[in-house]
């Protein structure tokens, strides 16, 4: 009996046919065909889209700051925040006696100069006069003629010196400039203030003349060009149009930001120091070959997409990306204008996978 088991095991060992063969490596293929999306690279223009955040400043010359030209009182404050001026309306009104007295002094001083010119005038008059008789002698005449160049200086001098008071005596009334509105006030009447206060004793500013002052990244800079137009985005406020007013000569060597100006395109209700969000437009990329932004497959910095040919296979090739905006992808170089990309289950599919094309 053992002798038979042992023939019927060697027997079946020497069968070719019951040896497991060994596996072959194969290349991954797909069975059946992968329903995707398709859509057609096509050539169009395209903007790069810079994100920034900014605030809402006045323009130049659209903010007064009032502060006292030295150590005063307030004598008249009528206006509080919210107020609307019109030009030249009574903004603040200081007490400051050294001033007063500086004027009058100086208002002294001229007509005292004025009336030794009018002395010096006469006698150059008279001696001249003699002078043509042959009383006076050539020195009088001369004498007199330097006593009244000298008298005339010395009042231009002092007019010079009582306008210069009378303009520092005229900074005790401060009227409003433009039309604007009151935003901010520190005082009372009554208060003593001093020019080097933190704070103004007012602030005006013209509404109709804002702008926005955003920090764009300085690797940014070079898509910014003066008159690109902006989305300005704040609060619960309405989106609204603007447009890059200048672009900045320095960057922030801290923040590595620099400040880009932006006006808007119509008077805005966005209040002044609010922090907003501005999408600017860059400089326009024409006849560019576009894709929709989500064909693309990101491995690090590389950038593929599968491109689907005649015969329904789908195959991997790396591109060269460049401007990603408003939902479409710039392609350098890698394909070109007509050919098709797969914009669904692109990711997961193996080079050569055969695919169902949807639209």
């Amino acid at each position: 009996m053992r002798t038979l088991l042992f023939g019927c095991l060697l027997g079946l060992l020497l069968v070719p046919g019951c040896r497991p063969e060994p596996e072959e490596d194969e290349e991954v293929q797909t069975s059946e065909a992968v329903p995707v999306r398709v859509a057609t690279a096509a050539t169009g223009s395209i903007r790069p889209l810079i994100a920034a955040t900014g605030q809402v400043t006045p323009a130049a010359g659209a903010e007064l700051r009032v502060v006292p030209p030295q150590e005063a009182r307030i004598a008249e404050l009528p206006r509080s925040v919210g107020d609307r001026v019109r030009r030249g309306d009574l903004l603040v009104r200081f007490e400051i006696p050294s001033l007063e007295a500086e004027a009058a002094a100086r208002r002294s001083d001229l007509a005292r100069a004025e009336a030794e010119l009018a002395a010096a005038r006469q006698s150059a008059d008279r001696v001249a006069g003699l002078f043509d008789r042959g009383i006076a002698a050539r020195k009088e005449v001369e004498d007199a003629r330097r006593d009244l160049a000298q008298a005339e200086a010395t009042v231009a001098e002092a007019r010079s010196g009582t306008a210069a008071a009378a303009l520092l005596a005229g900074r005790r009334v401060v009227r409003a400039p433009f039309d604007g509105i009151i935003t901010g006030r520190s005082h009372e009447p009554g208060d003593l203030v001093d020019p080097g206060a933190s704070e103004p004793i007012l602030r005006l500013i013209d509404p109709a003349r804002l702008q926005v002052e955003a920090a764009v990244p300085a690797g940014e800079l070079g898509r910014i060009t003066p008159g690109s137009p902006a989305r300005v985005r704040g609060a619960s406020f309405p989106e609204e149009e603007a447009r890059v007013l200048a672009r900045p000569a320095a960057v922030d060597p801290e923040t590595g930001t620099a400040r880009v100006r932006l006006g808007f395109a119509a008077p805005t209700r966005l209040p002044v120091g609010l922090t907003v969000e501005v999408d600017v437009l860059g400089e326009e990329h024409a006849a560019a070959v576009l894709v929709p932004a989500e064909a693309l497959v990101q491995e690090g910095a590389r950038s593929f997409l599968l491109v689907v040919d005649a015969q329904k296979k789908a195959h991997r090739r790396e591109v060269r990306l460049g401007v990603v905006a408003g939902g479409r992808a710039e392609i350098l170089s890698g394909i070109t204008a007509g050919e098709r990309v797969a914009v669904s289950n692109q990711a997961a599919l193996p080079d050569g996978a055969s695919v169902e094309p949807l639209p």
